[in-house]
């Protein structure tokens, strides 16, 4: 695959340049295409909450495999600017302090729940894994009470001490498991995916 670099911005490359072609608003949407080409966890008319939805990639193909029959809900601290279609729905609020009017509007009996929320990194690798693994345990905690028995969950999680555990508790509420990295994760990074398939309870 051939290497692209912006000389403003060495950040960029070629999944970069490939998203904004596609006029998504970010590269992350190529995780969760590899992510749904592996294991299908989205379906036609399905019902998808997107946790950290921001800045709307995940949203804006989440809506794509739905179609209008479908229902996405994306919940983030900072407003969306994108255009999305009309059966996308957005929730501008702290995921770790949702207000009850706003929790119930956000409703229940999702196919899907999905989080590529992340902290904000200070480099400290066993810090940001600490957080990192706090904002799990919350995703996987509205998972729990929000996910359709036989639903899925995708969840980024940097990997640290606490990852092991993250495992042990995705495996407790769902019948199989799977850790998965896309290739379109930068190589240096250490985040990765925990996907839990077939909801038990």
């Amino acid at each position: 695959m051939p290497r692209f670099r912006s000389k403003n911005n060495p950040w960029e490359d070629h999944y970069t340049f490939k998203a904004r072609k596609e006029h998504f608003p970010a590269r992350s949407v190529f995780k969760l295409e590899e992510i749904q080409q592996k294991f299908n966890l989205i379906h036609s008319a399905d019902t998808v909450l997107d946790l950290g939805c921001a800045p709307g990639s995940w949203l804006m193909y989440a809506a794509r495999l739905t179609g209008p029959k479908g229902t996405v809900i994306g919940i983030d601290l900072k407003p969306l600017t994108i255009s999305l279609p009309p059966h996308v729905q957005v929730f501008t609020a702290d995921i770790l302090n949702l207000p009850d009017d706003m929790s119930e509007a956000v409703g229940q009996n999702f196919h899907v729940i999905m989080s590529d929320m992340a902290p904000s990194t200070t480099g400290n690798k066993s810090g940001d894994a600490a957080r990192s693994f706090e904002l799990c345990q919350t995703a996987l905690s509205i998972a729990q009470n929000r996910l359709l028995p036989g639903g899925a969950f995708i969840c980024k999680i940097f990997q640290g001490e606490d990852f092991n555990l993250f495992i042990r508790q995705v495996k407790s509420l769902f019948l199989h498991h799977k850790i998965f990295k896309p290739q379109s994760c930068r190589k240096a990074s250490c985040e990765i995916y925990v996907i839990g398939i077939n909801k038990q309870r």
